[in-house]
């Protein structure tokens, strides 16, 4: 995408570093020119609001579940305002079995603060990003990269893993994003904004096509010559044991089933308790997942025991 120029941010290096990016910046850019997936999000005339909402569905949910509920999404609401005058549980709504729906009222929260400070376009200045309701460390700085071609170190799961096998020589990074970890990632960026925003994209594209968590295929990595795990013979995972989550039997799963009855009742009617009792055995763990619901502002208790998505902004 064309973008405005910005000033680069400046980066101390160490050389050592600074010349490990040089080598890997080309092969994995051309790379991603060949391989990259035909993604929506990165067509030409996606729109920032288009790569923000790609970037709220994204998190923690596969490209093939996100695409319909993208389409559908941006259908419906193709600017901030168009969503910000919809009432919050219209989001959760159309937001169907993607998971995680807090992500749906943080969308929603971002588009009112998008029309109501900054005219209903998404702010180019990375800290006033970084300011609205629901953007993070990491949401920030893939919408000022992917939509306006800034340079930020760009840093979720799939990025993360491929720097710390071909950096740092580890099969995966902490569990959780470390100073040393932002620290190399700046590092690493190529000094010009353009091509700090390809990289930033070619790497989460390595990451998620070739350097997976599991099976990865180092055949087809443009980068495996200079890998330091691969060159360390792929030496094992020394840290705490990497734990697939659960689903089954969770209070996130209840959760999900009382929305599927709330989202499929008629905007504007309500559910009776009875109708929600219906879809888990065990009344403990229903009541708790009910008020999580409602503590998270998901689900709004009316009298009489009925419940409705947020007709309300929080």
């Amino acid at each position: 995408m064309t973008a405005p120029t910005n000033p680069p941010h400046t980066t101390s290096t160490t050389s050592t570093t600074s010349t490990t990016g040089e080598h890997l910046h080309a092969p994995v850019i051309n790379w991603f020119e060949d391989n990259a997936r035909d993604l929506p999000w990165r067509h030409p005339d996606a729109g920032p609001w288009a790569v923000m909402v790609s970037e709220f569905m994204l998190q923690q949910t596969p490209v093939n579940r996100v695409l319909p509920v993208y389409e559908q999404w941006l259908a419906r609401w193709p600017r901030p305002a168009d969503l910000a005058q919809d009432a919050p549980g219209e989001a959760v709504r159309a937001w169907g079995r993607l998971g995680y729906p807090r992500r749906a009222l943080r969308l929603h929260g971002a588009a009112t603060a998008i029309t109501e400070r900054h005219g209903g376009d998404v702010p180019t200045d990375h800290a006033q990003l970084l300011a609205l309701p629901g953007i993070g460390e990491y949401t920030a700085a893939a919408v000022a990269s992917f939509a306006y071609g800034q340079r930020h170190a760009v840093l979720d799961t799939n990025v993360r893993r491929v720097f710390a096998r071909a950096v740092t020589g580890t099969q995966y990074p902490p569990n959780a994003t470390t100073a040393a970890e932002r620290k190399l990632a700046r590092a690493l960026l190529p000094q010009d904004d353009d091509t700090a925003a390809r990289w930033a994209a070619a790497s989460m594209e390595l990451g998620a096509l070739v350097c997976t968590a599991k099976n990865e295929t180092c055949h087809r990595c443009p980068i495996t010559a200079q890998c330091a795990w691969n060159l360390a013979g792929k030496p094992d995972h020394e840290g705490p044991a990497r734990r697939a989550q659960t689903y089954a039997g969770t209070d996130r799963q209840v959760r999900g089933k009382l929305l599927a009855v709330l989202r499929e009742a008629a905007p504007g009617t309500p559910v009776p308790q009875s109708a929600l009792d219906r879809v888990w055995h065990e009344p403990v763990q229903r009541a708790r997942a009910l008020d999580g619901l409602v503590a998270d502002g998901l689900v709004e208790p009316l009298q009489n025991g009925l419940y409705q998505l947020p007709a309300t902004r929080t």
